[in-house]
């Protein structure tokens, strides 16, 4: 402890943290105790002397008196060892070991004085004078001891304090106060309520929990460093879309922490902690997810054998989890990606460890590696995931995307017609309408064949296409892609200032596909109302805000100039489709033109042999071909529409 003091002082760091001390030497302590018990001894003297009682020594030496005691004193406390406890440490059996020492020394000093007094006639001391000293000692001894406990107490709170992030919690509801009381109660949590928020205009005087509400124009009208807060925490459940956007554009504007904690029935206390985490963009573009009716879902897939392609995927990963939830008697989980087929699998066989899983490595490219699996166990419904999506990487290897995207998919679907599988639900995308790139022209042509096969003499399986915008958090999204370069200090890069994308989560975009496989009647196209486009530009100026930077300061935004094949906005439906309702108003069906199965058949054919003589240019001419809309944005393959 000297050294580390020394050290404190003459090393150029003059604060010296009394948490810090470990404790003070134990002979220090007995000093201690032993000063608080010479003061006992004048102060049971000065009381004695007050009530009148003259003579309470009857000793010729009072000082050897004294001293006695203070030795006999000091000898149980040795005995007992009642200095070798760390005070701020000390419990119960500390203290009871203190009265014990004082309790013995009153006795046994009160022993001697029995005996003095049958062998001399006379007492040296009066016999109250034991008892007050006995009172007083122990209680000197012990108030010592708890000041010292609660003094350290006191210091830990407020460097625990200091280190806690001060914050308001969003509302004054019911939820609100539960989850305030659940952080005060919860001093391990590294957040400290200082309040409440409100847009009521009706609580200036009112308290909850002890603590102040704030008014919404307070914030408004003051800095973070005015009111003294880090952040504020809400509780997303509680509020409109619109209202949560206001509250965070409030919130941003001041630089303020934005947490977001779970709702009531999702908070249990052993995980409040983590449960407690930094609002991410994904829940301010989040939505109110589609309403499922998981009867008539469960039904087709209770005790069904089911094939997810691409299962290992963002979008069929997802599916694979959803569908075991119903219990299906097989699902097989296809795909040709190695490491992250190993990974769903270990997830697979953790979560639902009573469901049967088969995870296949294969490419849906090869028929004959394929086929085998629809031989082998009788499919009821087929989920064709399986695509290569990222668009510059498409754009550069065109009949790569020829053999997974067409032939792949018209492989998967024609063996689901072949072998009488009940129902086929294609995955697709918003890049498909107007197609702009390769990969949405590719995804565009496997539309056209899977739709062509519902007519097909003969087939029993309900083809059904699934059309969808940017999934939040899949591989490669821009999400991802954002929060890694602001971790890493910026820039941030966008292609262009002006660029827009619609946005949906993984669970909404699995949760339309597996509602498009019940309601599906055959040959639709089923297209998701995605709500109001974001500004790329805007969404990358929210998430440096919410991890604590400002755009353009900390963080750098620089534009790239649009990718081979970009656009800036992406479209639902294409310009000649009309579109239906459906039972669910999230849903509708996207009236697109068809062709005949034999047309595009033949197509199919040639375009797959130019891909494998690897002629991109070949490939490209017969795609646009085949999607006639299909117009070459900022690529090599503009000359081809001239």
């Amino acid at each position: 402890m000297y050294n580390s003091l020394r050290n404190k002082i003459f090393g150029g760091d003059n604060v010296v943290n009394l948490s810090d001390v470990r404790y003070l030497p134990r002979w220090i302590i007995l000093v201690i105790d032993i000063i608080i018990l010479v003061v006992s001894l004048f102060l049971s003297t000065y009381i004695i002397e007050k009530i009148s009682i003259k003579e309470f020594i009857y000793h010729d030496n009072e000082s050897i008196v004294f001293v006695s005691i203070i030795l006999v004193n000091v000898i149980f406390m040795y005995f007992f060892k009642t200095y070798a406890g760390i005070i701020r440490h000390s419990t119960f059996i500390d203290l009871f070991k203190l009265l014990i020492s004082c309790f013995c020394t009153m006795f046994i000093v009160a022993t001697i004085n029995m005996i003095y007094f049958w062998t001399t006639g006379e007492k040296f001391i009066l016999t109250p004078y034991l008892i007050l000293y006995f009172i007083i000692s122990f209680m000197g001894l012990f108030l010592f001891r708890l000041y010292v406990k609660e003094f350290f107490h006191i210091v830990r709170e407020y460097r625990r304090s200091a280190l806690k992030k001060r914050i308001l919690v969003l509302g004054i509801d019911e939820q609100s106060i539960a989850i305030a009381r659940a952080i005060l109660d919860n001093p391990s949590l590294p957040y400290q309520v200082v309040g409440f928020l409100t847009q009521r205009t009706d609580s200036k005087r009112a308290s909850l929990l002890g603590k102040p509400i704030y008014e919404k124009k307070r914030i408004e009208e003051n800095s973070k460093e005015d009111l003294i807060i880090d952040g504020v925490i809400i509780v997303k459940e509680m509020m409109s879309k619109d209202e949560m956007n206001s509250w965070v554009n409030l919130f941003l504007e001041k630089d303020l922490n934005i947490f977001k904690a779970p709702s009531v029935q999702k908070l249990r206390d052993n995980d409040l902690g983590v449960s407690i985490r930094n609002l991410q963009i994904e829940d301010l573009l989040n939505r109110k997810p589609i309403k499922i009716e998981n009867e008539e879902v469960k039904s087709r897939h209770y005790n069904k054998n089911v094939l997810v392609t691409g299962g290992a995927g963002s979008i069929g990963s997802e599916i694979v989890r959803q569908v075991a939830q119903f219990n299906p008697s097989l699902i097989v989980v296809l795909d040709q990606a190695e490491t992250p087929l190993y990974d769903i699998e270990l997830e697979m066989k953790d979560k639902f460890p009573h469901i049967r899983f088969k995870f296949v490595l294969a490419d849906v490219s090869n028929k004959h590696r394929i086929e085998p699996l629809f031989q082998m166990y009788n499919f009821s419904m087929v989920y064709h995931a399986a695509a290569y999506k990222h668009v510059p990487l498409v754009e550069e290897n065109p009949h790569e995307a020829i053999l997974v995207n067409i032939l792949g998919s018209k492989n998967v679907s024609t063996l689901s017609s072949k072998y009488k599988v009940n129902r086929f639900v294609m995955v697709s995308t918003d890049k498909a309408v107007n197609p702009t790139n390769v990969m949405g022209a590719s995804k565009r042509a496997s539309e056209l064949f899977v739709q062509s096969l519902q007519n097909v003499e003969g087939n029993v399986t309900k083809f059904i296409t699934t059309r969808f915008g940017n999934v939040l958090g899949s591989n490669g999204s821009v999400i991802p892609h954002f929060k890694r370069q602001i971790e890493a200090g910026g820039p941030v890069t966008i292609t262009h200032p002006d660029i827009v994308r619609y946005f949906m989560t993984i669970p909404e975009a699995c949760e339309l596909v597996l509602q498009a496989g019940t309601m599906g009647k055959g040959g639709e196209i089923f297209v998701f109302d995605m709500g109001d486009p974001v500004k790329i530009l805007d969404l990358a100026k929210r998430m440096i805000k919410l991890s604590g930077f400002e755009p353009e300061i900390d963080i750098k935004i620089i534009y790239t100039g649009l990718r081979p094949g970009e656009k800036l906005y992406e479209e639902l439906l294409s310009d000649n489709a009309k579109t239906l309702p459906t039972h669910n108003d999230k849903i509708m069906i996207s009236k697109d033109p068809t062709m005949n199965f034999s047309d595009i058949e033949a197509l199919v054919n040639t375009i797959t042999r130019a891909s494998i003589r690897r002629d991109k240019v070949d490939v490209v001419k017969i795609l646009k071909i085949i999607v006639p809309e299909f117009r070459s944005n900022n690529s090599v393959y503009e000359v081809l529409d001239k």
